[in-house]
């Protein structure tokens, strides 16, 4: 089986404090890159994230850069070419999708185009609007 993991629970795994932070690492742990993958474009959000977080929650720029050097050892990377990237987004004006559910729409062609059947994701109803097809793989860890 082939699990994707959403921006949301590599966010958790990252942050010791974080409520979720203990099932998103159990599922974390459990991944290889010959099962297991994310999305490039996560690698960046996460780095944000991480980032701009506030008070001493913040992690430097190289703190980031080493959990995402962590995630690049146990997950397959997939990233859309400008081909792929350009026909989600016409699909996403066919589909009446506006604003940042393009982001969650282009994670979710990621997890199709490697074949993933489970995403797993803290944002549940941000991938289902997203159509059947996706929801049904969306799960949390």
């Amino acid at each position: 089986m082939k699990y994707f993991f959403d921006t949301s629970v590599l966010v958790s795994v990252a942050l010791l404090n974080d409520s979720r932070h203990g099932t998103s690492l159990s599922a974390y742990l459990r991944a290889d890159p010959k099962t297991a993958c994310c999305a490039a474009h996560s690698l960046a959000e996460i780095y944000a994230t991480l980032t701009r977080l506030p008070g001493n929650h913040r992690l430097a720029a190289d703190q980031a850069l080493l959990f995402l050097d962590e995630i690049r050892s146990r997950l397959q990377i997939i990233a859309l070419d400008s081909v792929e990237y350009y026909e989600c987004i016409k699909s996403a004006v066919a589909e009446d999708i506006v604003g940042g559910t393009i982001y969650d729409m282009l994670l979710a062609r990621c997890a199709v185009k490697v074949g993933a059947e489970v995403i797993y994701s803290w944002d549940a109803r941000d991938f289902a609007r997203l159509g059947q097809e996706i929801a049904k793989r969306v799960t949390t860890p």
